[in-house]
């Protein structure tokens, strides 16, 4: 009897496990129904993305270039020490403005030779313009009244001997001695008459233009320190902006060191590389517009006022034998036809097609 029972559970438990198990038909049923959902989702999916490739426009090409201007460095001809500086970076300045001072002892003490040689040359200068001192001709001539007193004393000798000759008490012998005592005599005088007249006239014309020569030279060393000391002080060559300053005060700077540089912010350019194929739309005088990014980007509008062939080291090679050819760089410089407030150097700028 249990054995009946126990076969009885089992029959009613069986067709129980049976209705829990989903049926083939329904299966499949939702097979299909995920497949068609799967597809419809694919086919909206690949027509917003057509759709879109279809709205997408092509990003417009971009050139840029950078903003610069002209500069200046300023440097002496002066070694010495930075004594002080008048201006910072970033101030504006005009032509002429003190910028430095530079402080030189060398420099000062160069001056100071050259000064005393150009004093000692003048003294000397003057002294054989001015001639033979009144001592030195008081001496000549007296010399020569003394050779003119013995003169006349060896005459009268002379002639009397000639008379005692002429009269037979005089021998020959004392009347040529006496004779050349006078010759002698003469002699002496005029040779004292030469030597007051040197005196007289002073030193010779050579000697003269030598001394004034030697004069020159030390004016002209003089003026040679005094040129350089002129650079202890040194002011803007130009109107602009100090850009940067390389030594600090208290530094040593070499003759020609450069002590800060100026930026001529007033005169200002910007410069593009195009390849050779866009230069039909940069023509000369072309007025184009442009952007400044670092300006909100502000538009501006800019003239073409330079062309230039940047030389074989920016050529853009063929990748392909046949079809292509090489493409040269140009650089291509622009001002701005009126003043842009705020536009500095190294900034960039945009040109759109």
């Amino acid at each position: 009897m249990e054995q009946d029972n126990k076969d009885k559970n089992q029959a009613v438990q069986q067709p129980l496990e049976n209705a829990d198990q989903p049926q083939p038909a329904v299966v499949h049923k939702r097979e299909k129904a995920l497949m068609a959902a799967l597809l419809v989702f694919t086919l909206v999916i690949g027509g917003v993305a057509a759709l879109g490739l279809l709205m997408i426009e092509p990003p417009k090409e971009i050139t840029q270039g950078q903003a610069d201007c002209e500069q200046v460095r300023v440097a002496g001809k002066l070694p010495g020490r930075v004594a002080k500086f008048f201006v910072k970076e970033g101030d504006y300045v005009h032509q002429g403005d003190t910028l430095v001072m530079i402080s030189s002892k060398t420099a000062d003490a160069a001056l100071y030779k050259a000064k005393s040689a150009q004093r000692v040359a003048a003294s000397s200068a003057q002294k054989v313009e001015k001639g033979t001192r009144e001592e030195i001709k008081s001496g000549a001539n007296s010399v020569v009244e003394q050779a003119k007193a013995a003169q006349e004393i060896a005459r009268k000798t002379y002639q009397r001997i000639e008379n005692l000759y002429q009269e037979g008490v005089m021998t020959e012998q004392k009347r040529d001695e006496a004779k050349a005592a006078y010759d002698a005599a003469t002699a002496a005088v005029a040779a004292a008459e030469s030597q007051a007249r040197m005196a007289q006239n002073g030193a010779q014309a050579e000697d003269k233009m030598a001394s004034r020569g030697m004069e020159e030279v030390a004016r002209a060393s003089v003026m040679e320190v005094e040129s350089l000391l002129e650079d202890q002080v040194l002011v803007a060559p130009c109107d602009g902006e100090v850009s940067e300053i390389f030594p600090h005060e208290g530094e040593l700077v070499a003759l020609g060191t450069p002590i800060l540089t100026i930026s001529k912010i007033q005169d200002m350019w910007v410069e593009f590389n195009v390849r050779e194929e866009m230069l039909a739309q940069f023509p000369m005088d072309t007025v184009v517009n442009v952007t400044i990014p670092a300006l909100n980007h502000k538009s501006a509008k800019m003239k073409v006022y330079y062309i230039r062939d940047m030389g074989a080291y920016a050529v853009w090679n063929a990748s392909k034998a046949y079809g292509q050819y090489d493409s040269k760089s140009f650089a291509i410089k622009l001002r701005p036809t009126q003043e842009v407030k705020g536009f500095r150097p190294g900034m960039s700028v945009i040109l759109r097609d």
